[in-house]
Formats: C-alpha cells, sequence, structure tokens
C-alpha cells in the first residue's frame, strides 16, 4: 500500500514546464531515488513535496492527506522530515543539545522560555544518537565535527518527529566514498527499523545503485523511467540521456558533475 501517491504534478516558470505531469508512489519502508541530468526538475519536484514551491497542477497524497497548498510546517507536523545538501545544525550547540532542539520544535515548545532546553528529553535526545552512532560525541560543539559525523547529526535531528517519509536532498554531497557508504547503509538500517519511506536526490551513481530499492528518472521536467536499480541500469531511453548511445552504467564512470 502507498504510503504517498504523486498524481499528474506539475510546475512552471514562465513559459517553462520545469515538472510536466509527473505521477509515482512510494511505499513504507522503501528508498525511492529520484535522479536525472542537470535541469531534469529533481530539484523543483522535491521542494514542491516539501511545500517549498507550489504545484500549479497535480495532487500529492501523504498518508491520507494533500500535501498540495500547505506549508513545510504542516507538512513536517504530518511526519515528513528532510536533511539538506549542506548539513544543518547550530555549530555553537552541542551535539545533543542540536537534537534536544529538534525535540522542543517537535513538541511545540521551540519559542517557549519557560524550559531550558538543555533540561528538554536529554535521554530520548541520546537515544536518537544512539541510533546514528553519535551518543558518544553527545557533548561535544558540532562546530569540530568532521563533515561525516555533522550529517550523521543533521539525520538525527530529522528523526525527532518519528517521521514516516524522510526526504534526503543529495545525502552525501560532499562526502567521501566510505562515508557516503557508512550513511547510506545507516539510512537503511533506520528504513527497515522504523519503516519509514525516504525519497531521495543523489549525484553518486554508486550510492544510488548500491542502496535504492526502486528509482524513478526524471529529463526535462518528464518522467521517462520508473523502476528496481538492474532495469533502469539497462534502460535505453537512461542510457541515452545520461550517456547518449553506445555506454552503459557498468562501462562508464558517472561524475557527479554529469548527473
Amino acid at each position: 500500500m502507498s504510503l504517498m501517491t504523486v498524481t499528474n504534478l506539475g510546475k512552471s516558470f514562465g513559459g517553462i514546464k520545469a515538472v510536466d505531469g509527473i505521477s509515482f508512489e512510494l511505499a513504507a519502508g522503501e528508498l525511492l531515488a529520484l535522479i536525472g541530468p542537470n535541469g531534469a526538475g529533481k530539484s523543483t519536484t522535491f521542494n514542491m513535496v516539501n511545500g517549498q514551491l507550489h504545484a500549479d497542477v497535480g495532487s500529492i497524497r501523504f498518508d491520507g492527506a494533500e500535501l498540495v497548498g500547505k506549508k513545510p510546517r504542516e507538512i513536517w507536523r504530518l511526519g515528513v522530515g528532510r536533511t539538506f545538501q549542506i548539513a544543518e545544525t547550530f555549530a555553537s550547540l552541542t551535539v545533543v543539545e542540536n537534537v534536544q532542539m529538534a525535540l522542543l520544535s517537535a513538541d511545540g515548545k521551540l519559542f517557549s522560555m519557560w524550559r531550558r532546553a538543555a533540561a528538554h528529553k536529554r535521554n530520548e535526545a541520546l537515544a536518537l544518537l544512539e541510533q546514528v552512532g553519535m551518543a558518544a560525541q553527545a557533548d561535544r560543539p558540532c562546530s569540530v565535527l568532521a563533515y561525516g559525523d555533522v550529517k550523521r547529526v543533521e539525520l538525527a535531528i530529522a528523526m525527532a518527529n518519528r517521521p514516516k517519509l524522510l526526504l534526503m536532498d543529495e545525502p552525501t554531497a560532499g562526502m567521501a566514498p566510505k562515508e557516503r557508504n557508512e550513511l547510506m547503509a545507516l539510512t537503511k538500517k533506520l528504513v527497515v527499523e522504523h519503516n519509514m519511506a525516504v525519497l531521495f536526490t543523489e549525484h553518486s551513481m554508486d550510492v544510488v545503485f548500491a542502496y535504492a530499492d526502486r528509482m524513478i528518472v526524471l529529463a526535462r521536467g518528464r518522467l521517462i523511467a520508473e523502476g528496481k536499480p538492474n532495469e533502469i541500469r539497462e534502460h535505453p531511453k537512461v542510457q541515452e540521456v545520461y550517456f547518449g548511445s553506445g555506454k552503459t552504467f557498468e562501462k562508464s564512470k558517472v561524475s557527479k558533475e554529469s548527473v
């Protein structure tokens, strides 16, 4: 059964159709990769699901609710978490305080000054950090962490509202191959443990083919292919869009700049 169903989604800027009538579904417990060459409409699609952009046409049904027309904060409260291409944490706060701030927000108390953040659900924050392998660094300032560890903290923050769906915008951007694989393996583990859905965009094709359960491919605003990684790898239209002709994902090294 689908957790999210996107139907005939479209968005234009001036006379240009950035997203042109795409439809797809996402199930609980599934990692769905959204890929395509530059200008394909990935970011526009992603931002419509998150509420940062308002769709011109179409529907996004999530767990029985219509997301089109809702603000990002409203969508977040329905159980949709998000991580960003550039990790967003408070560098001046400790690791655990960053997660506590997210828990305060989830409880609707972010702007209530009657209670110190340091006293709010520390044990729950530590449990979230344990899930991402960062509990041992809970009292260190985020400013001194390695970038891969910052991304783990961001993942713990995203889990603070117990999301049913996690949106990950290029989660491994700026990371070394070992860090990329560790972060996505951790994400896969959380998906299984929490029966959570993940929709992610990604430039690193090694990550996409290793961890995605299913993939959708956009080109010039339209959905051109959908299927499991092995099906997408051999899809002639996908090969044409990425490489022209005569090459495959097996034979070609896909650089970050080319995707």
